[in-house]
């Protein structure tokens, strides 16, 4: 028994030695895979104001920084300030002359939302750019401020509200754009009407899923009402990125070390975001979905017209709103 073991160890040694040299041989081919789109447009930014959600760390920096290497200024709004003004030192450090600001923003709290509406809008008389960029991932069961489940809260509730709030900003500084930072794994997600903050059962995988369908329902019904306004929105999928999004699951922060030469950095991952903030070609294009700088697939359940504006109004009386 004690040799069938030891050979069993062997072979698996041996396989995990082979695989581990292929994955080297490759390395190359594979990270050039990973990278995906790049957004090649040089259009400045000079004069114009963009607001990005949870713009600290990851992708919501990497755009940041881009977006302030164009001209443009800056407003990160970030839970922790702290480390929102931490990020803002280093985006001056790797952009001279950068116009970076820093507001707090809990997107898990209607107030706050609220409050840092109000101050935004006293201060601040344009937005040419929102990127609506921060989100949880596969958290344990958590409710917000409001009793919405942290999920659907965070990264629909939270952004839905926020937009509402800066529509009329958005709409006198037209032509201006709304970018929404979805996912890939809206294609697994399902509106569950009937319990929408997983009150019956709860599995973090799929809340986190269900929230990344809401954002794709929510551009498309946002797209079809701001026809005519010369106020675009569409949703991104950024790529698996490394980042801090799956620090709430030890299986996906296994994975994510030991594929790391699949995933992308946070720069590359951003370069969708970048992509539908600025390129000339999307001027009018609203109501879509982007990944690697190109058209992506959107799920069926993702391209009904019947839900999402079902969706709309269930978000609208959730947060106590009227957004004809």
């Amino acid at each position: 028994m004690m040799m069938l073991i030891m050979m069993i160890i062997v072979y698996i040694s041996a396989g995990l030695g082979v695989f581990a040299l292929i994955l080297r041989l490759l390395s190359s081919r594979i990270r050039k895979y990973a990278v995906g789109g790049t957004c090649r447009s040089t259009v400045r930014l000079d004069g114009k104001v963009a607001l990005i959600t949870g713009a600290n760390t990851g992708i919501g920096k990497e755009t940041a920084v881009d977006l302030a290497s164009r001209g443009a200024r800056v407003i990160l709004a970030c839970r922790d300030v702290q480390k929102g003004e931490e990020a803002a030192i280093e985006i001056r450090t790797r952009v001279g002359g950068a116009q970076v600001e820093v507001r707090e923003l809990d997107l898990a709290d209607t107030c706050s939302i609220r409050a840092f509406a109000q101050r935004f809008l006293r201060e601040v008389d344009h937005l040419h750019i929102l990127i609506n960029n921060a989100g949880v991932m596969m958290c344990p069961y958590m409710k917000t401020a409001d009793g919405f489940e942290m999920h659907i809260g965070v990264n629909h509730l939270g952004h839905f509200l926020l937009t509402y709030l800066l529509i009329g900003l958005l709409k006198r500084s037209a032509p201006s754009r709304i970018v929404v930072v979805s996912s890939f794994g809206h294609n697994f997600g399902w509106i569950r009407f009937h319990d929408l903050h997983s009150q019956g059962s709860y599995n973090s995988g799929l809340a986190y899923c269900q929230s990344k369908l809401a954002n794709v329902l929510f551009v498309r019904e946002l797209a079809r009402r701001l026809h005519g306004s010369n106020v675009t929105v569409n949703s991104v999928h950024p790529g698996t990125v490394r980042s801090e999004l799956v620090r709430h699951s030890t299986m996906m922060s296994l994975l994510f070390a030991l594929f790391s030469m699949f995933l992308k950095t946070p720069k590359e991952g951003a370069q969708t975001s970048i992509y539908c903030s600025v390129a000339e070609e999307l001027q009018s294009i609203s109501g879509k979905h982007f990944s690697d700088c190109a058209p992506a697939f959107v799920a069926p359940q993702g391209r009904s017209e019947e839900t999402a504006r079902k969706l709309w109004d269930a978000s609208c009386e959730l947060l106590g709103i009227e957004w004809d």
